[in-house]
């Protein structure tokens, strides 16, 4: 419903429901149980008003009264909560800020999951106009360590788990630039859990570099990797900030509930190269 001038309503219409939401609020803020007291007085509701809602609230299980005079929270919220959740889709949920980001920095923006040893392309913002060829349709794979997105799963890895991978995969690499050295991608992941921020330095395609963020479930586990594509003299330090933004948004939009540490900007060039 819109206002009569076309804006959206910043508060419910219904002031029963607003009063809800003042309850429901106060209660999520505390951790343990409250007394109609307190919410009443930091509601601003008359306590008569407060017990009649809490009262009607307790009835459908969104609201428990563990004793006589407290509330707290019920376990109906939990039950939806989990519906909710199960609906999810990372997809869905980021396809959104990845088309506001493509529009601020007019370049590539993709979305990428990790399979076994190698990620693979879920979904791409992008136009003709980044001037950037698009090589990888969404569903296409590459190596974990050669993707800015693949480094991001692995630096979550313990180094053992990072050495079987390379065992398995013998570190093959696709340019002049692709780390197959094992002692030089360990390097390359402990800056990367420094700096939360991933590089793709032309290691999986000549002419291209990419840089990626992490994108977190309600649990904080890694669930997907979000990374900008641009010709290599094209990649500009200033993308990181948005980048970071836009993959905690979505991160946010999963239920993951820290916010991700702002952290001072780094270089986009990789503090170590290695000569093959």
């Amino acid at each position: 419903m819109k206002n009569n001038d076309g804006s959206t309503p910043t508060r419910p219409a219904i002031q029963v429901i607003e009063r809800v939401f003042a309850l429901i609020d106060v209660l999520a803020s505390r951790e343990h149980p409250m007394s109609l007291k307190d919410l009443s007085e930091l509601t601003g509701l008359h306590p008569s008003t407060a017990h009649r809602i809490l009262s009607d609230l307790t009835l459908g299980r969104y609201v428990d009264r563990p004793e006589a005079g407290s509330y707290r929270l019920g376990m109906r919220l939990l039950e939806l909560g989990n519906q909710v959740k199960a609906r999810l889709n990372v997809r869905d949920v980021a396809l959104g800020p990845m088309r506001a980001l493509h529009r601020l920095i007019q370049q590539p923006v993709n979305l990428s999951l990790r399979q076994g040893d190698e990620i693979v392309y879920v979904e791409r913002a992008y136009s003709e106009r980044s001037g950037m060829q698009v090589v990888r349709a969404i569903g296409g794979r590459a190596p974990l360590h050669l993707t800015s997105v693949g480094k991001l799963f692995l630096a979550v890895d313990v180094p053992q788990r990072v050495q079987a991978y390379a065992i398995r995969t013998g570190l093959h690499g696709q340019t002049h630039n692709s780390i197959t050295q094992l002692s030089i991608l360990l390097k390359e992941l402990e800056v990367v859990r420094q700096q939360g921020i991933a590089r793709d330095n032309e290691e999986l395609e000549l002419g291209v570099r990419c840089v990626a963020a992490g994108i977190h479930d309600d649990h904080g586990k890694l669930v997907a990797g979000l990374s900008i594509s641009a010709p290599s003299d094209r990649l500009e330090d200033g993308w990181l900030t948005e980048l970071r933004a836009t993959a905690n948004e979505i991160s946010v939009a999963l239920g993951h509930l820290r916010s991700i540490p702002t952290q001072t900007t780094p270089t986009l060039s990789r503090p170590e190269t290695q000569a093959n």
